[in-house]
């Protein structure tokens, strides 16, 4: 019976709550990084490629901990409405989703931000292994001229760093990622959580910081999916993990805060998950 993990995406905050949720649930007997398919978006392919490197949950969250000036992230200042009314400007008029995210991709292109070498750098900091595992680890992002949809997977030819950073390269935050003859952004542009990658396993847990955000919703993905016959269940940020995520979830002074807040929905969270898992 396969069983996928979708992984969203929601900043270094999100990376932070998304290894909380797994600790605790891990904790309570719920081993979700056994999943046989792994869909990463954003935060998320960041995570799904940490549990891909065999790192313990215990380490990995260990790292949330550090102190943002002894770690290799990238302070930003930013704020998630200010986002969400820049990408909003990209839906008028469009006549469907690809020419929004081709604006998208425009602005994306456009932007002032810290070079391509030193984003990569930090990607690569958060992995303690930048190879491809033997695993089906999925890594969502888009094409910032063209805006089709793509995924990168271990027999892609793509680096594993390269991927990851593609996925989590934010519009108008952070650069787009040179990958053969163009530059890919963020996967998030397509989905939150592109769940839909997750079709034809049986059993399907879809971890998301944010039910909303670009596209079809968590809620409809995981609706999608259910018509199929899989059995879904989703774990989205409540009000008291939202919280702790702040106004700016790229801000790495979020990550503790936001561990919390993942190992206690976590926690709350066993019970439901384990009917489905085990």
């Amino acid at each position: 019976m396969p069983k996928a993990l979708v992984l969203g995406g929601g900043g270094v905050a999100g990376i932070a709550w998304e290894l909380g949720v797994l600790d605790a649930l891990a904790i309570a007997g719920v081993d979700l990084t056994t999943a046989d398919r792994i869909v990463g978006t954003s935060a998320g392919s960041a995570v799904g490629a940490q549990l891909c490197t065999g790192e313990s949950l215990d380490s990995l969250c260990a790292r949330q901990l550090v102190p943002a000036e002894q770690s290799a992230e990238l302070q930003v200042e930013s704020s998630l409405d200010s986002l969400i009314e820049q990408f909003a400007a990209c839906f008028d008029g469009a006549p469907d989703a690809l020419e929004v995210r081709r604006r998208l991709g425009a602005v994306a292109l456009g932007a002032p931000t810290v070079e391509e070498a030193a984003r990569i750098a930090v990607i690569e900091s958060r992995l303690s292994s930048h190879e491809w595992s033997e695993r089906e680890l999925l890594v969502t992002a888009v094409d910032a001229f063209t805006g089709e949809f793509r995924v990168f997977d271990k027999n892609s030819g793509v680096p594993l760093v390269s991927a990851v950073t593609a996925s989590c390269a934010v519009p108008g935050i952070w650069p787009p990622v040179t990958i053969g003859d163009t530059r890919f952004m963020d996967g998030g542009v397509n989905s939150g959580s592109n769940a839909d990658l997750a079709e034809g396993c049986e059993i399907v847990v879809i971890i998301a910081p944010f039910a909303g955000g670009f596209g079809p919703t968590v809620e409809v993905e995981a609706e999608a999916l259910r018509s199929t016959g899989a059995i879904v269940e989703v774990i989205a940020a409540d009000v008291g993990a939202t919280e702790a995520f702040g106004t700016n979830v790229l801000d790495p002074a979020t990550r503790a805060p936001s561990l919390r807040e993942g190992r206690r929905q976590g926690a709350l969270e066993a019970q439901r998950i384990a009917k489905v898992w085990q």
